[in-house]
């Protein structure tokens, strides 16, 4: 009989735990930092097994429940508990509850973002060559009109609501130049949109349009990302409104010469969220709906998975200073420079055309400094290398944008250059970035 006991025991705890794995399975197991840790949506714990409070949600406690010696089984009761179930983080746990976080993301910030329309008066004027006196001896006019054409081009970018008194913020290149700005909503409606600035260093534009009480977005904060969280993506492309694309952040802090956009002045966001011509100025979001990027760019030539968006703390900042002003002021030297290598200090020192000798082993090289700029009123030149600012070392080009986007317009940076062997110290003001738009 206590054969028979503990042969019954035995298969009762088999088929329990054959149930409790099919269980795990159809709920898409997912292990975490190690094959013996695993993340349970359960009040209880699994036999011999410690356990840590990390998180609630919606009454749920979120238990990291690491197996000690040999493995360990369900919970007790878990057979009978069909709420017993596996998961990874906030956003997947609501997948495998059956809710969808994406949709309910969308669902709360869908409603504030917007189509942008804009019209721009295009000038075509004659080739030079059909004004020359030897064409027109023998081709004649040939139907070319003697006075300038024109035409308007119209483009469509996306944008989100600020606040519900109609502020929207948008990227710059959607409406430069433009005449004419609409934004069309969610439900429907179209209203005419004034420009009240636009930045083009870091392609952030503002919107206003006259209206009250309109949904707005809720703000996230970009610094806080990590890549492999959640990304989700809301606009218009290609004419497709209220298109949703999700992914993951792939990176943070890529500079605007990895991404090949080297006159910006702004770190970016890589996502692999779709993005199409037409997402440009609608809203990068995390799995609860906050805005974490404005969605800006995408890398060419076949690539797949390559986005890019302005990081929302980033934006913001712009939004106010055009807000408050119609424009922003950016600190610039005038220089033209690349990090030097030893490849580059080859090629420069052995090209008679540049007529430069280049003695420094690392900093960044000066190649171009434009007309009456801070940096030719201070008296650096060409072929100088730049090592250290205000104290600092300095061995990369972004590095030297970075610190003077950081310095007040007029107030001074002490620069140390290697000029042909010789150190020089030169004190540079940076000055406001020339080209400014501002619709005020």
């Amino acid at each position: 009989m206590n054969h028979l006991k503990d042969d019954t025991s035995t298969r009762s705890r088999y088929l329990d735990w054959r149930f409790w794995l099919r269980q795990s399975l159809s709920y898409s197991l997912i292990t975490a930092a190690s094959a013996g840790t695993v993340l349970f949506v359960s009040g209880r714990m699994a036999p011999n097994a410690t356990s840590l409070s990390f998180g609630s949600n919606d009454d749920l406690v979120y238990e990291q429940v690491q197996f000690s010696g040999e493995a360990a089984g369900p919970p007790a009761n878990a057979v009978e508990d069909s709420s017993y179930s596996v998961a990874q983080a906030t956003g997947t746990e609501r997948l495998v509850s059956g809710a969808n976080f994406i949709a309910e993301a969308v669902d709360r910030t869908g409603p504030a973002v917007v189509r942008i329309n804009s019209a721009r008066t295009v000038v075509s004027r004659r080739p030079g060559v059909f004004n020359d006196p030897f064409f027109r001896e023998f081709f004649g006019d040939m139907g070319i009109p003697d006075q300038p054409s024109q035409r308007v081009e119209n483009g469509t970018g996306s944008g989100f609501i600020l606040d519900a008194n109609g502020t929207i913020v948008t990227n710059a290149h959607v409406v430069e130049g433009a005449d004419e700005v609409s934004v069309t909503f969610k439900d429907g409606r179209e209203l005419r949109g004034e420009v009240i600035g636009e930045d083009p260093l870091t392609d952030v534009a503002v919107i206003k349009v006259d209206a009250s009480e309109l949904p707005t977005v809720t703000i996230g904060n970009s610094d806080a990302l990590r890549p492999g969280e959640w990304a989700i993506a809301i606009g218009n492309p290609l004419g497709l409104d209220n298109t949703v694309t999700a992914g993951i952040v792939s990176a943070t802090g890529r500079t605007s010469a990895q991404i090949r956009v080297p006159d910006k002045r702004v770190d970016f966001i890589q996502t692999d969220a779709a993005i199409n011509p037409g997402n440009s100025g609608g809203p990068l979001l995390n799995e609860r709906g906050e805005v974490i990027g404005v969605n800006t760019a995408i890398i060419g030539g076949g690539a797949q998975g390559l986005g890019f968006a302005i990081p929302i703390n980033r934006a913001q900042e712009i939004a106010s200073e055009l807000i408050a002003t119609g424009k922003v002021d950016h600190a610039y030297l005038g220089i033209q420079m690349q990090t030097l290598t030893p490849a580059l200090k080859e090629r420069i020192n052995t090209d008679p055309r540049a007529n430069l000798s280049l003695e420094a082993e690392s900093g960044v090289v000066i190649l171009g400094i434009t007309r009456d700029s801070p940096a030719l009123r201070a008296g650096l030149q060409l072929g100088d290398v730049i090592v250290s600012m205000d104290g600092r070392s300095v061995t990369e080009a972004s590095e030297v944008q970075q610190i003077v986007a950081d310095t007040a317009v007029g107030d001074a940076i002490a620069i140390a250059l290697d000029r042909g062997g010789q150190t020089v110290e030169v004190s540079v003001s940076p000055g406001a970035f020339p080209t400014q738009t501002s619709r005020r």
